[in-house]
Order: C-alpha cells, then structure tokens, then sequence
C-alpha cells in the first residue's frame, strides 16, 4: 500500500509520517493494538497516573490522548471519504486531554475504550477503496486525504508509544 504523499496532509503531521515505513497501515493498527494492550494492562493505577515530568501528560492522560485523536481522525477520514467539502475543524489536544478528566478513570477502563476505538478504526478504513483513499479534504486548513489519515493513526501511536516506552516506562 503506497504511503501518501506530502501535499496530501499538513506538515505538521510528518513526524508521524516518519516512524512508519513500509508497513500497511491496518495491520499496523492491529498489531499496536496488541502492544498497546500488553504494555499497559499490567500498570497498577498509580504508575498509570504518573509523568515523566513536571507538566507533562500522565500515562492515562496519553491513552486518553489516543483515543481522543483517532475518533477525530476517523470522523476527517469518514467525512472526506463521503465527499465533505466544508474544512473540518482542528482541536487543540491540551484542552481535549484536561477536559477528558483520565485520570479519574480506571486504566482498564480506557484500555477496554482503546480497544473498542481501535476495533471500530480498522473496518472503516477496510471499507475503503483505492479510489476513496486518494479523496482530498481540508482539515484545520491544511489538504488531508483518507490515505494520510489511514496512515497518520498508527505513525501517531507509534510516536507516543516510544514516549512511552522511553520516558515513562523505562527500567
């Protein structure tokens, strides 16, 4: 599966564009799904409210994150794929993660969420064909196809499940 090209999506997005390289993206998510599951299932719930720094999100406040974004971008990616032509808004992921509350949260609440999410993302993107792939949109005023958004997900999850691993979970 080709990997969307730049003008497809706002350059904001390529470092996430960078951590994926010649993976197809759904089975991408499905396998993240799986280490995502793994990762963190065995936290208690004190280490899954802690950050790696003064300031900085919890590890709940991540998962939330997550889930937070790829509704989002499965909405950007359902919307262009049905031939939206109004620009779809951005939203300020700071906002969205103090006004989601996770940290009041069960882990393996936002855990069985995570998983339900994922499990809704990968058939609506299986749904597509190659021809939907390519529509073009605009979101937060920058083009974006469905093929970027596909591709975006699992090269954001990546992104902080490095994070992750490197700054909160490292022993």
């Amino acid at each position: 599966m080709k990997k969307p090209a730049k003008g497809d999506y706002s350059e904001y997005f390529e470092t996430y564009f960078k951590n994926i390289n010649d993976e197809n993206p759904i089975e991408l998510m499905e396998s993240q799904k799986i280490e995502m599951l793994n990762l963190l299932s065995t936290l208690n719930e004190t280490e899954a409210n802690q950050s790696y720094a003064e300031g900085k999100w919890s590890i709940k406040e991540v998962l939330g994150h997550l889930i937070d974004s790829e509704r989002v971008f499965c909405y950007r990616a359902m919307a262009i794929a049905r031939g939206e032509e109004q620009s779809l808004p951005g939203f300020e992921q700071d906002d969205y993660v103090s006004a989601g509350n996770f940290n009041s949260r069960e882990l393996s609440d936002l855990l069985d969420e995570y998983k339900k999410v994922r499990e809704a993302t990968i058939p609506l993107f299986k749904s597509f064909d190659e021809k939907v792939y390519d529509r073009r949109g605009v979101s937060n005023d920058s083009p974006l196809t469905v093929r970027a958004i596909m591709f975006l997900i699992p090269g954001h999850e990546k992104h902080h499940l490095i994070i992750l691993k490197e700054r909160y979970l490292k022993k």
